[in-house]
């Protein structure tokens, strides 16, 4: 995936030294909705710079984002989007990436007509039957067969522990988590949900040790993520760890140490802090310059979902055609878009992107390299 090449990702080093006069674009205005504030502040960061990183390398229209933060309530999402989306409309709205937010803004975006898109991995959101409903990264019903696949068929694990955060993503995940390892004939030996706020995962590690686990699989998020995995590692450090997105992070893997990351593997669409060549070379390497930080899947797939916004914006002027909310949302129903992270396609559902990552720690180096790849089965 990493040689794939869109349109827009050639002119990704060009665009930072020449930028046509913004008297010949098209103006194409994108409110974000992001948890700028709150547990998952980090994910939002990469969310926010990735919506920068953008608007610098698009050439043929103009990108006017405004990022808002929503903060992690649904009455912070609803609050937002009313400040946010007034006439006239927005072509499009990049909404919230926490499940429940979501699920409190699409019928806004349904009832007004503007199509809505996420990074949200909640797989309830698909079930809506809403035709405004975008999302560019796999859903939890396809990340989380691949992170159970990879525990039991790659690492031979038959007695492992479960350990999500406890919200309603966390238990959205950890419903397709029990089906996908039901369905591998698998059953965790513990299940137990982790507050976002809570400091003390002692008792917890000791629950571990005493179901004796041969592997662990986390979903949590950044916030909650690295303090257990440092307390799994001084109690049993030899134990395999399989957790979310939000490992992979490098933000989340400079709280580790390189010896506590040894053993721990994590789902992801990407790790563009781990490619060597290509295009996500390139993105990685403009965002290091941009940012002074390292990239992750959710820089990446808000870049991607942002291009093909973009894309559609261009060709549809070049058509002569209007810039509307359901001309944009015929395009992202209809057309596929090779970006960064995946070839992005409707399946009908909103569901855009359809293929995963299992990206594993040496001990040496907080860069993951990836393992194994994972594609959504047909349907």
């Amino acid at each position: 995936m990493g040689r794939r090449r869109s349109t827009v990702t050639g002119f990704l080093v060009l665009a930072f030294l020449a930028t046509p006069a913004a008297a010949q674009k098209t103006s194409v205005p994108l409110p974000v909705l992001a948890p700028v504030t709150g547990f998952a502040s980090i994910e939002a960061a990469s969310q926010k710079n990735g919506t920068n990183l953008a608007e610098r390398t698009i050439r043929d229209v103009r990108i006017e984002s405004r990022v808002l933060d929503a903060q992690t309530s649904p009455e912070g999402a609803i609050a937002t989007w009313e400040r946010a989306v007034r006439r006239p409309l927005p072509p499009a709205v990049i909404g919230p990436l926490l499940g429940p937010q979501m699920l409190a803004v699409m019928p806004l975006a349904q009832s007004v007509g503007v199509p809505l898109l996420t990074l949200s991995t909640n797989p309830k959101l698909s079930e809506a039957g809403n035709p405004y409903f975008f999302r560019f990264l796999p859903s939890d019903a396809v990340a989380k067969a691949a992170h159970a696949r990879y525990v039991v068929e790659r690492l031979g694990a038959r007695r492992p522990a479960v350990i999500y955060q406890a919200t309603v993503d966390g238990q959205a995940a950890r419903d397709e988590l029990a089906k996908s390892l039901a369905n591998l004939k698998t059953r965790p030996v513990l299940e137990e949900g982790v507050a976002p706020d809570a400091k003390d995962q002692a008792a917890l590690v000791a629950r571990v040790k005493a179901a004796n686990a041969d592997a662990v699989v986390l979903h949590l998020r950044a916030s909650s993520l690295a303090m257990v995995v440092r307390e799994i590692r001084k109690a049993l450090p030899g134990l395999p760890i399989v957790a979310s997105a939000a490992m992979h992070q490098p933000s989340t893997a400079a709280l580790l140490e390189p010896a506590e990351l040894k053993g721990v593997c994590a789902e992801t669409a990407a790790s563009p802090a781990s490619a060597a060549d290509g295009p996500m070379k390139e993105f990685a390497d403009a965002y290091r310059k941009a940012f002074k930080a390292e990239p992750d899947v959710y820089a990446a797939a808000q870049y991607d979902a942002i291009q093909m916004i973009a894309k559609a914006a261009s060709d549809l002027a070049k058509a002569s055609q209007a810039i509307t909310p359901l001309s944009l949302r015929g395009a992202l129903s209809r057309d596929s878009y090779k970006g960064l992270v995946t070839t992005y396609k409707s399946d009908g559902r909103g569901n855009m992107a359809h293929e995963v990552q299992i990206v594993c720690y040496d001990g040496v180096s907080r860069i993951p390299r990836i393992l194994e790849r994972y594609a959504a089965p047909s349907r």
